[in-house]
């Protein structure tokens, strides 16, 4: 049974910075991609960050502008997000994700592609 919880959001002003984390310990196969997506009310959920367990091989699109890094701490098993440079468009639920693979170039960003979910967690960016 795979099971993901988050966790670290809460409320920043713009230009701070948050980190989340995302319990891995149920993904025992590390042909997995795991990949963080937001989503705000009346939008579509967006990719933010994926990850490739086996190699650590990171993903990320234009929109975050290098100011998210999605990493790994497999001693604790951890997913983190750290955001940087938070604006007020990044307010969202954070949600954490996962999907058994065969290769890394299944580390998408397209939500319904992904089988695992966590329950989510808010970031909130005030001006």
């Amino acid at each position: 049974q795979v099971q993901l919880v988050e966790s670290g959001g809460g409320s920043v002003q713009t230009g701070g910075s948050l980190r989340l984390s995302c319990t891995t310990s149920s993904i025992t196969d590390r042909y997995a991609c795991m990949a963080w997506f937001r989503q705000v009310p009346g939008k579509e959920r967006e990719g933010v960050a994926s990850i490739f367990i086996r190699t650590g091989s990171t993903y990320y699109p234009d929109s975050v502008e290098d100011r998210f890094t999605i990493s790994q701490e497999n001693d604790k098993d951890l997913l983190h997000l750290r955001m940087n440079n938070l604006k007020p468009e990044d307010t969202a639920m954070y949600y954490c994700a996962a999907r058994f693979v065969t290769d890394s170039s299944q580390c998408t960003f397209t939500p319904t592609q992904y089988t695992y979910w966590g329950q989510g967690t808010q970031v909130t960016v005030s001006v």
